[in-house]
């Protein structure tokens, strides 16, 4: 029998923040194969340069709604309430704030 006392799973709030890093790191990469899109039409019927234009003027509002949903959503995991209070690696440190 195994020593191990502790549950081999993540609790379910740190495993879901750490998805939503993971995601939210993803979005650049998301968004820069989406920019390329428009290149690869290159028959001459398939889109002139305004339809161009306008897809990568969607595709850029898509990438501004979805990257603050992330950090919204990740805000509200951080600290539980949605206030947007600072992550505690940058909070100011002991004595920072003093004043002689």
């Amino acid at each position: 029998m195994s020593d191990r006392t502790k549950p081999l799973f993540l609790a379910r709030q740190s495993y879901r923040r750490r998805r939503l890093i993971d995601a939210s790191r993803l979005v650049p990469l998301f968004g820069a194969v989406i920019m390329l899109i428009p290149l690869l039409w290159t028959e001459p019927g398939s889109g002139s340069l305004a339809v161009r234009g306008l897809f990568l003027f969607a595709a850029w509002g898509v990438l501004v709604v979805v990257s603050a949903g992330l950090a919204r959503l990740l805000a509200v995991t951080s600290d539980g309430s949605g206030g947007g209070a600072a992550a505690p690696d940058q909070a100011e440190a002991p004595g920072d704030g003093d004043v002689l």
